[in-house]
């Protein structure tokens, strides 16, 4: 690793959770849950794959936010972006909510963010909640 890459933000923990403790890695999934168009992307997102399409019908918004939003969601590793695989070759892209739950912590050390991974399974509909939890 060269001087001018950021160290990895995520630490892997047990259980098929991950804890991000870099203030940028926190920030990004504190302000994508503030965001009420990602918070109902994310709700559409838990009850199984949809395109960006799909999405923003869903969610009733214009299609560029939509494609905003999710990039949001995905740098915070919120969503997975997959490809739907079709007949005609035309594939698309398609977004999942890759957490079944946050938990914030407030401690002497910081603030840390605890993702725990959505199962693999798209039958997975848990709505992702969002904890504060202060030391």
């Amino acid at each position: 690793m060269n001087g001018s890459q950021a160290p990895t933000p995520a630490l892997r923990t047990q259980n098929d959770a991950t804890t991000l403790v870099e203030d940028d890695a926190v920030e990004a999934v504190l302000g994508a849950l503030e965001d009420p168009d990602c918070r109902a992307i994310l709700d559409e997102t838990g009850e199984g794959a949809l395109t960006a399409s799909e999405v923003a019908e869903a969610c009733d918004l214009p299609t560029s936010t939509t494609y905003r939003k999710l990039d949001i969601l995905t740098e915070a590793s919120l969503v997975e972006e997959r490809v739907r695989i079709r007949r005609s070759g035309k594939h698309a892209s398609e977004y999942v909510r890759a957490v079944d739950d946050i938990v914030v912590t407030m401690g002497p050390e910081g603030v840390s963010v605890r993702l725990s991974n959505a199962s693999q399974s798209e039958e997975s509909g848990d709505i992702a909640t969002f904890s504060a939890l202060a030391d």
